[in-house]
């Protein structure tokens, strides 16, 4: 008979967020402890397929496997890029004379 491990498996909304502890066999892929967690009964909107996953903040595979204690995070789609959102936001200061055209350092006159 295989050890077993104790993993989380989290999934995060903007007004809640779930956080199932599951005992799997050591070895277990980050796939198989989702699936086992019975997390996706919660959450049907979520799409192995397209998703990205991580553990503790490090984005990986589906086929990871998992070692005692690992958790492992499932990512919202970004709304938005945030570069494309910083730049824009550097575009604006500087049409407002805020920031300085060619190093985007600050005015201070």
């Amino acid at each position: 008979m295989s050890a077993c491990i104790q993993v989380e498996v989290v999934y995060a909304l903007p007004d809640e967020q779930k956080v199932l502890q599951v005992v799997v066999p050591a070895g277990t892929t980050v796939r198989t402890a989702i699936e086992l967690s019975g997390i996706l009964m919660y959450y049907p909107a979520i799409d192995l397929s397209v998703v990205k996953v991580g553990i503790f903040g490090e984005l990986v595979t589906l086929e990871q496997a998992l070692t005692h204690q690992q958790r492992v995070e499932i990512y919202r789609p970004l709304i938005a890029d945030p570069k494309a959102l910083r730049q824009k936001r550097a575009q604006k200061a500087v049409a407002e004379g805020r920031a300085h055209g060619v190093t985007g350092a600050r005015r201070r006159d």
